[in-house]
């Protein structure tokens, strides 16, 4: 039997399990063995290279945002309206059959753009390139799932069910559990508050499930079976998503309005190029791209080209875009004058644990290097010979 026969055999006998109090230890041991077995699928096969047929794209640019929906939902039509870039469109499903990128120009940023092949039901099993495609949504920044907004509210519960098959977690934060593999001492289990959803009998089976025998495990939060899996997995990728429902100039204003009001939701139409912008600002919120101008001393700032920081990539602080700049650059700082809504007055002094804001100022000032013994009358040494026979004798006076 193979892998994805055994995971169907699996969710099968899930589904005709009653779910009450005396049964939450058997679901919770399924749960874990579907988690395993769906690690496995992702897995390359043994004895094959590592190289596989994926989507090479080199990432450019100061973020990446993927574009993932059902076939014929307006991807391609999207990507050539923000970037420019040509992206064949056209009336029949599968139309790109490759990832193809483009640069958004957004805000004195450049934003990589891919346009991903349509995934269909299966994806997560392999079907249709699924794994290709949701292996480049991985190593995206954000998400964007273009739904069809005069199709059935079904389509985007089947997107999020492939995605969270193969380890993708949309707008969720990981879970506050601490966990950690130990050579010996048992299975410790402890919680900072009053747990509703996991006991310490069904947690030593999920671990005993996963042949773990000697581990620490300490709940933060009132975490579910499913986060206790994610953590003990430890592969799982946490990312915003935005749906976006486009062809809502072929629904009525009611839906349109319902759809709008839904969180991470924004409504556009690509036919008739409306509310382009609100999407953009909200990719951009979404992303939280700080933008950093750099001023040299004496000079005037230069708001042409800004470095550009973000917390998944790094970090805010000052001492991170020391690091963007020059890696070796952190050693002679002295000090940084700050301009910016991140700043308590203008200019102000800080150091390198400083959180800076969007369009925040950035003066460096370095150490200067000590001159040895100091200079003039506060020399700690003279420059006379040590010894009185070293020094130079004075030639005789003439007579």
């Amino acid at each position: 039997m193979g892998i994805i026969e055994r995971i169907k055999e699996i969710e099968a006998e899930m589904a005709r399990t009653q779910k009450n109090k005396a049964t939450e230890y058997h679901l919770g041991q399924l749960k874990a063995k579907i988690a395993k077995l769906r690690t496995q699928l992702l897995e390359p096969p043994k004895g094959s290279s590592g190289a596989g047929d994926g989507f090479e794209v080199t990432k450019f640019g100061h973020g990446r945002v993927a574009l993932i929906g059902f076939p014929s939902v307006g991807k391609s039509t999207l990507l050539t309206m923000l970037t420019g870039t040509h992206s064949e469109a056209a009336s029949y499903e599968f139309t790109t059959l490759t990832c193809i990128p483009g640069i958004i120009h957004y805000n004195d940023t450049k934003i990589q753009l891919l346009d991903l092949p349509g995934i269909i039901e299966g994806a997560s099993e392999g079907k249709g390139r699924g794994r290709q495609v949701i292996a480049v949504s991985k190593s995206s920044d954000i998400v964007l799932m273009v739904l069809d907004a005069s199709k059935s509210e079904g389509h985007r519960q089947i997107l999020t069910k492939e995605l969270e098959a193969v380890g993708l977690r949309l707008n969720k934060k990981p879970p506050r559990i601490y966990f950690k593999k130990k050579k010996t001492g048992g299975i410790s289990f402890n919680s900072t508050l009053p747990l509703t959803h996991v006991d310490e009998k069904l947690c030593y089976q999920i671990l005993h499930e996963y042949k773990i025998h000697n581990a620490e495990v300490l709940f933060r939060e009132d975490a579910t079976v499913d986060d206790l899996i994610d953590v003990i997995e430890g592969n799982r990728k946490y990312m915003k998503c935005i749906y976006v429902y486009n062809k809502i100039d072929v629904i009525g204003i009611d839906d349109v309005d319902k759809l709008a009001r839904q969180p991470n939701s924004v409504v556009i139409s690509c036919n008739l190029k409306l509310n382009f912008d609100r999407l953009l600002a909200k990719m951009w919120e979404e992303m939280g791209l700080v933008r950093v101008y750099t001023k040299p001393q004496g000079q005037q700032p230069d708001f042409t080209d800004p470095v550009v920081l973000s917390t998944d990539r790094g970090g805010c602080m000052v001492e991170d875009f020391c690091n963007h700049i020059h890696r070796n650059l952190i050693k002679d700082v002295k000090y940084v004058l700050v301009w910016g809504t991140s700043a308590r007055h203008l200019p102000q002094h800080c150091g390198l644990g400083h959180a800076l804001h969007d369009e925040d100022m950035v003066q460096i000032v370095k150490r200067k290097e000590k001159e040895e013994g100091g200079r003039g009358r506060f020399k700690s040494h003279s420059t006379d010979p040590a010894r009185i026979s070293d020094r130079e004798k004075k030639a005789p006076l003439k007579t």
